[in-house]
């Protein structure tokens, strides 16, 4: 697994700090979170969690995922393009955090069929809204893993209309 780079991290959470005019305070006060461990991250001296990375990211309004690639949680060189896309979608406004959600579900789903699933794609689809979880009986698709359930519900409307 990739190790935290916190020292990077912390120099490029001050540095966003900085261009947005920001100070600590102020940046902690609109993530959340306290302004001596905000501190303490940008000295790197602490290793925040995904959450409170993506509170910083809103709060700094940029990309949660540019953060989670600097912490190391995502690894930079592995699939950029997941990542965009993933940033495209959470970001869109016209969309609701459900939609959101099964947006990323179906993608991961096309791409574990594709070769190319992620150990971090699990994550969005926890709220148990189902969509994941029905109609695994999808037939022609049977990847391992059962990541492809989301994409079997995007055919509900076509599937098996004799039985």
């Amino acid at each position: 697994m990739a190790s935290l780079n916190v020292g990077n991290l912390g120099e490029y959470l001050r540095e966003q700090r900085r261009n947005a005019q920001l100070s600590l305070r102020q940046l902690a006060d609109a993530a959340g979170v306290s302004n001596p461990y905000l501190s303490q991250i940008e000295r790197g001296l602490r290793k925040p969690s995904a959450e409170v990375l993506q509170q910083v990211a809103k709060a700094l309004r940029i990309s949660a995922e540019t953060l989670y690639v600097r912490a190391g949680i995502l690894d930079a060189e592995r699939d950029r393009d997941e990542v965009e896309t993933r940033a495209v979608i959470l970001a869109d406004p016209t969309l609701n955090e459900r939609q959101k959600q099964v947006l990323l579900q179906i993608y991961e789903s096309f791409r574990k069929e594709n070769g190319l699933g992620t150990g971090e794609g699990a994550g969005p689809a926890r709220d148990g809204d189902g969509a994941a979880d029905q109609g695994t009986g999808g037939g022609s698709s049977s990847t391992a893993g059962g990541g492809d359930a989301a994409g079997s519900d995007t055919d509900a409307g076509r599937r098996r209309t004799a039985g």
